[in-house]
């Protein structure tokens, strides 16, 4: 069917950069408000950045100003640049996709990747 996949995680020491890319491939329709969630040891999932097909953004307030998000619509890839990490990012991130997909046009389903582990260190 269709296929989320996160790559670019990996350990940066606190005040390091790090980039995650979401690719999306299989039998897509179209794409609608892509996001990235992340979730901590003990704690639930939480909305990191939002961004909508036109290119509309959003962003938790812990990571306002230190991350961005953007895509590419032609690629169907989104990403997500950290700067400034603290050790309170690490988590694993997740790619969300509200996706119309070949065969199921009547509606948009969600959609979401594995996750990839970010860990910043003191």
């Amino acid at each position: 069917q269709v296929q989320l996949v996160e790559s670019g995680g990996g350990l940066v020491q606190a005040g390091g950069s790090l980039g995650l890319s979401c690719a999306a491939s299989g039998s897509i329709f179209s794409i609608n408000d892509m996001s990235w969630y992340r979730q901590a040891p003990g704690k639930q999932r939480e909305l990191v950045a939002g961004i909508t097909r036109g290119g509309s953004t959003n962003y938790a307030d812990s990571v306002k100003g230190r991350f961005t998000i953007s895509r590419d619509n032609d690629k169907n890839t989104m990403y997500l640049q950290m700067n400034s990490l603290k050790p309170e990012d690490t988590a694993v991130y997740y790619c969300k996709a509200q996706m119309r997909v070949l065969g199921y046009l009547s509606r948009t389903y969600d959609y979401w990747g594995q996750g990839t582990q970010v860990t910043v260190s003191s």
